[in-house]
């Protein structure tokens, strides 16, 4: 699994995974400009350096980074390099990357000559910038994937969600992975932010009563694989091992590589808040009362986010030549049934600000 966000197809006007996801990206992107406007800048030439970790195919990316050079445009001079490093595993589709930087009209290389950008294919759990580089780190969405998805992990009979499943010992188990991811991502990022340096951390979160949200459609989900099993589509020992292997944290998990001094790898939090984003597909249905169009959005948003990873788990792999109706029958049968039961999706999300000591 990619430590990416989970957008990846452009259609005219944004797909539904990208109006979805603007709903937290609004208010992270206004966080993101003010860190811009008060963050330590280096003296020209040298460049300001923009970390963008997990960066995928770009569109979460480039309103914050836009609205982060114009921030620097008021402070430095228009000719000032800005450095913008898009990170990545290497196996992500960076010509789509490029395509977005070059085409997308929200691009910030369309709007500031001065501002240049670069990929690197390393994965955000090792250094992958020279340490105290990075001026002002982003990302979002990216740091909930695990690290190594199922390996060595316990199976928890075919709930596709571990935090779903009502098994301790596989939460538990589960937990530890997202522990560790998190620690060390932290920790690197230490490294490469420079004195007075700033990270800017969008992501998955359980919120104070410990729900994860996205119940609704991880209950599709479920009925659609059980009605495959029943059909014969898919064999029982293939749904068991259907995973999506990504979790929220919640706040106390998100402060834990810093306590209890409240500092770690010369970082400290400066700001974290957990909160709802806007569920955007529900406001539109309330609206307009279409619950097909509210159905189809979410099949779609499932369809570009998960059902790549659960058909690896069929038994001939991503290869399997079951592949590509088992992911079109699935993203049909959730669009069905939530077309049928229409629900709010609630989207827990944290934002986190942490800031490297001068």
């Amino acid at each position: 699994m990619p430590e990416s966000s989970i957008v990846v197809r452009p259609e005219p006007g944004g797909t539904p995974s990208k109006r979805l996801q603007a709903a937290g990206l609004a208010h992270a992107t206004g966080v993101f400009e003010q860190l811009a406007a008060t963050v330590p800048l280096p003296a020209a030439p040298q460049p300001i350096v923009v970390a963008d970790y997990g960066a995928a195919t770009g569109y979460n990316s480039m309103l914050p980074i836009g609205a982060a050079i114009a921030a620097f445009r008021r402070r430095t001079r228009a000719d000032h390099p800005v450095l913008v490093a898009h990170t990545d595993l290497p196996d992500n589709d960076f010509t789509a990357l490029f395509t977005t930087l070059a085409e997308d009209p929200d691009s910030y290389t369309r709007k500031d000559p001065a501002a240049f950008p670069s990929a690197i294919g390393r994965s955000f759990y090792q250094q992958i910038l020279p340490s105290q580089s990075v001026t002002l780190g982003w990302t979002s969405w990216a740091t909930m994937w695990l690290r190594r998805p199922a390996d060595g992990l316990p199976d928890f009979s075919g709930h596709v969600h571990v935090d779903h499943s009502g098994d301790d010992a596989a939460r538990r188990a589960y937990a530890r992975r997202a522990a560790q991811d998190w620690h060390d991502f932290v920790a690197f990022r230490g490294r490469e932010l420079s004195p007075g340096g700033k990270l800017l951390v969008l992501t998955a979160a359980v919120d104070a009563a410990g729900r994860s949200g996205y119940q609704p459609l991880l209950d599709a989900i479920v009925s659609v694989l059980d009605e495959q099993v029943r059909e014969g589509r898919l064999t029982r020992d293939e749904v068991a091992r259907m995973t999506i292997p990504a979790l929220g944290r919640t706040e106390k998990e998100l402060r834990a590589p810093f306590a209890p001094a409240g500092r770690f790898e010369s970082l400290t939090i400066e700001r974290l808040e957990v909160f709802d984003a806007e569920d955007r597909f529900w406001d539109r249905y309330l609206l307009d009362g279409n619950a097909g169009a509210l159905g189809a959005h979410w099949a779609s948003f499932i369809s570009t986010a998960v059902l790549p990873t659960l058909a690896g788990a069929l038994a001939g792999g991503a290869d399997d030549p079951r592949a590509t109706d088992f992911q079109r029958h699935l993203e049909a049968g959730v669009a069905a049934r939530l077309t049928s039961n229409p629900r709010q999706v609630q989207i827990p999300l944290a934002l986190v600000v942490l800031t490297k000591q001068r």
